[in-house]
């Protein structure tokens, strides 16, 4: 082969080989690692805690347990913010943690009585309604094409609560000429043998019963004092930690003018079968915070514990200031409180007792702990744990201190901080929102406060903190604080304080959370 013909032949199976490396990195191109900012951009959505998939959410609707999972709707407006309305959209859970979206179950104006608010659903499993055993029937508000009243209306479904039909567009139960006339909460009265209703009237909780969930019958009512307009009844029977039976009422309601919370007010007594009766005129409060509304409460699927053991949510905003929260640059506005497991427990003065705990399954989520076994406070100390996701625990005690506590979201340079502890001197335990971003630009709602004994110098603190939130348990969660939040995303410091004298903290330990998306 002479020198001409093989520098030809060399070219050529050059060129070859140039068009097969392309036409192999056409089929199978390089991929590239992006950074991984690319995969989590810093986002407000909550790490651990039930968001709306988009646009809104508010009322939650009491979740029911059936076929091994809890079945949750809540109030949801698709064309937030540019219009109006709700409807039942659907998650499902097994753990009360992981929730799986369904999509909208009871679509809004899709009859003349225009959307559907809030109210409760049961399974119908004696068939007492006629849609056949097992049907979940809805009951329901809805602003009646009379005049907009607000009247009771059902709707059912035959496919396990994965779509409704509305029963008709007459109300089953009709409003005797009242303004407010709403949320409708469904019991089954296993001593009486009949459904039970509740209904928020104005200041009144009014009771009903029925045998077919049709046609509804009034016994009673229950008057509150000096909490405004309640909302979003409760009624359910507890065990206490002595064996005794106990009925628990439970209404949101507006405590503001005579100094108390804005959540979930409730009173423990005794239910006849027609009304209620407190065993004291004055409620107690299951948070202390400034965002827990709509609170519900459930049983646990588990047969074995339903009258000792019982769950409940709130919806963590306020309609002070519904639509301030940067998770608008995420698309949504919405998030609910964790899970709690609530118990009844007696306490001084032969009184009782709501106590709350986060939900167990939380602990399925640890990434990672962090444990301080003993640290000794006099002033501010930083720790070295950062993190916007976790529980934090910790027992305090002290002998002269006038203010310890926890900083928490903390910036860098220490301007920027959330803190919750105890005011000895003050005697409440608190939680303060005003040196961070928060939701109320008059500044009224900063600091939420509860009475606390300051001759006991010891407390035990549980924090539960997230994107947007914080959720306080003092004392084995007797006290309970529920606040919105909107720290800096790189806030994320963590710093122990004690001022006027020294305090120690024993047994500190941080969990990091996995995000449930993860």
């Amino acid at each position: 082969m002479n020198k001409k013909t093989y520098k030809w032949l060399s070219i050529f199976i050059i060129g070859i080989g140039l068009i097969l490396i392309i036409g192999l990195l056409t089929v199978h191109p390089v991929k590239k690692k992006k950074p991984a900012e690319v995969y989590r951009q810093p986002t407000y959505r909550a790490v651990y805690h039930f968001t709306t998939p988009d646009k809104w959410m508010n009322d939650p609707q009491r979740p029911l347990f059936f076929d091994g999972e809890y079945h949750f709707y809540y109030l949801y407006n698709r064309d937030y913010p540019n219009g109006n309305g709700t409807e039942w959209r659907q998650a499902i859970s097994k753990d009360l943690v992981h929730w799986k979206d369904e999509g909208v179950a009871i679509p809004k104006y899709t009859t003349k009585n225009g959307d559907v608010w809030t109210g409760s659903f049961v399974v119908d499993s004696n068939n007492t309604a006629g849609f056949g055993k097992g049907a979940i029937v809805a009951i329901l508000t809805q602003p009646s094409a009379g005049g907009g009243r607000q009247e009771q209306y059902l709707w059912y479904s035959t496919d396990k609560g994965k779509t409704f039909k509305s029963y008709r567009d007459q109300p089953v139960l009709l409003n005797p000429g009242v303004k407010d006339f709403r949320d409708p909460k469904v019991i089954w009265d296993s001593q009486s043998h009949k459904w039970v209703l509740l209904l928020a009237e104005g200041t009144k909780i009014g009771f009903y019963e029925s045998q077919n969930l049709k046609d509804w019958h009034y016994t009673g009512g229950f008057f509150t004092q000096n909490i405004g307009i309640v909302e979003c009844p409760d009624l359910f029977m507890m065990r206490a930690n002595d064996g005794t039976l106990k009925w628990v009422l439970g209404a949101s309601a507006n405590g503001k003018s005579i100094g108390q919370p804005n959540t979930y007010a409730y009173w423990t007594g005794n239910y006849n079968g027609k009304a209620f009766t407190a065993d004291q005129s004055e409620p107690q409060w299951l948070d202390h915070g400034f965002d827990w509304y709509a609170g519900v409460t459930f049983e646990s699927g588990s047969r074995e514990d339903a009258l000792t053991q019982r769950y409940a949510l709130g919806w963590m905003n306020n309609w002070d200031y519904p639509n301030n929260t940067p998770t608008m640059q995420d698309g949504f506005n919405g998030t609910d409180s964790i899970v709690r497991q609530i118990s009844l427990k007696k306490q001084a003065g032969k009184t009782y007792g709501l106590i709350s705990r986060p939900v167990e399954t939380l602990d399925r989520l640890t990434g990672s702990t962090e444990h301080f076994k003993q640290i000794k406070v006099n002033g501010l100390k930083t720790l070295k744990a950062k993190g916007d996701a976790y529980e934090l625990d910790a027992d305090v005690s002290w002998t002269d201190a006038a203010n310890v506590g926890l900083r928490l979201r903390e910036s860098a340079d220490k301007t920027r901080h959330i803190d919750a502890g105890v005011f000895v001197r003050g005697g409440y335990s608190y939680v303060n929102r005003a040196f961070t971003g928060q939701p109320d630009q008059s500044n009224k709602y900063l600091e939420s406060r509860a009475p606390f004994d300051p001759s006991q110098k010891r407390v035990h603190i549980k924090v539960l903190v997230d994107k947007t939130s914080i959720e306080v348990f003092i004392n084995d969660g007797r006290i309970v604080y529920t606040s919105e939040v909107f720290p800096h995303l790189n806030d994320q410091g963590i710093s122990l304080f004690s001022d006027g004298g020294t305090s120690i903290f024993k047994n500190v330990v941080i969990r990091h959370f996995r995000p449930i998306d993860g």
